[in-house]
């Protein structure tokens, strides 16, 4: 009850902050969005007539110069101005984004402990492990690249038109691809405490399956460990439920700074960009539930019947965490060894979060199409790849993809302010993500379970 209610005052957030960002931009911001429109406007008329004149040093050029630098100031002084009002609104889904980032690592870690400890035998970790790892890497693999293609065909960042901050305007798309290197230094710790400092969350990943193995190794005593890891992990998600207690407000903040400085033709293009995901995701479970049918049989349809309400609860919270007590008692129910289900489904919160990987491709590039930067075919490639590394033990917590995306269009010079233009709607997008998580979790262990014949 208390996690519907939690889902009623993020939708409340969404129309209240409509609203004052309506207001705040027609009382407020209005007169500013006025002075810097004109200010444009005088930039590409100027803009216009140097390219008609042929002598650079002629005066009437050097005239042309000074007001084009005269313009830009007032375009720069007006643009801090409009920051300025708006920071109090920012300020609030600057501190959610900042909690969110802080439960990330420890949750990954310990329940990643948790599920591989539990497993017991060493040679079966690395058999499980492996047979697992292939569904999870096909799984996400064809999610990012369905979010690629369906984004590409879409194009619905197109309408968005919004201009490059200055810092971005001159620099291009260089950086395409990580080196043999920077994937080696990004994939293995040096320190684990670094990495957690610094949220390598792949980092953590691999620490995580070393420490699991080895509690498993050592028997009886790494009863106790199994035991702390899995209390620490309960309190990790009691402090994410303290945390998402503060969804409401960053929603507020972030929709109405997002109203208020775009007005609210914004919201038509929104309306857009969520039905085009949707309809994504619509594809995506097609595709995971055919790719279930053919180990399963008829059975992966009655797997989907079993675990509908799992994804309802998922939808209604917004998150995967909510629905694992009832995935995990369902997939039993269903005939899945309880040894498989343990170890299999919590590393499917780490490494198969299918509706998040599609999200990531789809999202990074609708914003690089909003600011009109064109990816080539091989840079998109990159960022799938980039971004199937970097997502690897994101967990199931309420915008950790957008720390990922965040990390990701950085490097291919995307403005990380774009990201404003998420956070907003991602409770919205978030809903369907964690129902799409739960479905590939559940059918990627009932795979697994009949591969190691440990299901009835």
């Amino acid at each position: 009850m208390r996690r519907s209610k939690l889902t009623l005052y993020i939708f409340i957030a969404l129309v209240v902050g409509v609203i004052t960002g309506y207001f705040y931009n027609t009382l407020v911001i209005n007169e500013i969005n006025t002075k810097i429109a004109t200010a444009d406007a005088q930039i590409k008329a100027i803009d216009a007539r140097l390219l008609t004149i042929t002598d650079t040093t002629a005066a009437g050029y050097k005239e042309l110069k000074l007001q084009r630098t005269e313009q830009v100031t007032i375009r720069k002084a007006n643009d801090t101005a409009r920051e300025d009002k708006l920071v109090g609104f920012n300020v609030l889904s600057d501190i959610f984004l900042r909690l969110i980032k802080m439960i990330v690592a420890p949750l990954v870690f310990t329940t990643l402990v948790v599920g591989v400890a539990k497993v017991g035998d060493i040679k079966a970790v690395g058999r499980i492990g492996g047979k697992t790892l292939l569904w999870f890497l096909s799984a996400t693999l064809v999610s990012l690249l369905l979010g690629m293609v369906l984004v590409n065909f879409f194009e619905p960042g197109k309408a968005m038109h919004l201009p490059l901050p200055d810092s971005h305007i001159n620099t291009g798309v260089q950086k395409a691809a990580l080196s043999l290197r920077d994937f080696i230094g990004h994939v293995f710790p040096k320190s684990i405490i670094e990495s957690m400092a610094n949220n390598e969350i792949l980092q953590i990943v691999v620490f995580s399956l070393f420490f699991g193995v080895a509690t498993a190794a050592i028997g009886e005593k790494g009863e106790v460990v199994i035991k702390a890891m899995d209390a620490i992990a309960h309190v990790i998600l009691k402090i994410t439920g303290y945390v998402m207690k503060a969804a409401p407000l960053a929603v507020f903040g972030a929709i109405t700074a997002i109203i208020a400085k775009q007005g609210l033709g914004i919201l038509s293009t929104y309306a857009i960009f969520i039905s085009e995901f949707y309809f994504s995701l619509v594809v995506l479970w097609l595709v995971i539930i055919l790719a279930g049918y053919f180990v399963l049989g008829k059975r992966a349809l009655t797997l989907v019947n079993n675990i509908k309400d799992a994804m309802l609860v998922a939808f209604s919270t917004s998150t995967s965490e909510a629905a694992y007590p009832k995935v995990l008692m369902e997939l039993e129910r269903f005939g899945c060894n309880n040894k498989i289900v343990s170890f299999v489904l919590p590393l499917g919160y780490s490494f198969n979060l299918d509706g998040s990987m599609m999200y990531m491709t789809f999202a990074s590039l609708f914003l690089a199409q909003s600011y009109n930067i064109h990816l080539s075919f091989e840079q998109q490639l990159s960022m799938l790849l980039v971004l199937m590394l970097t997502s690897k033990g994101i967990a199931g917590v309420p915008r950790a993809s957008l720390v990922v995306i965040a990390g990701t269009i950085a490097m291919f010079n995307i403005p990380e302010a774009g990201l404003a233009l998420l956070i907003g709607i991602d409770p919205l997008l978030d809903m369907g993500r964690s129902a799409t998580n739960v479905l590939g979790n559940a059918m990627a262990t009932a795979v697994v379970s009949k591969w190691e014949k440990e299901i009835d």
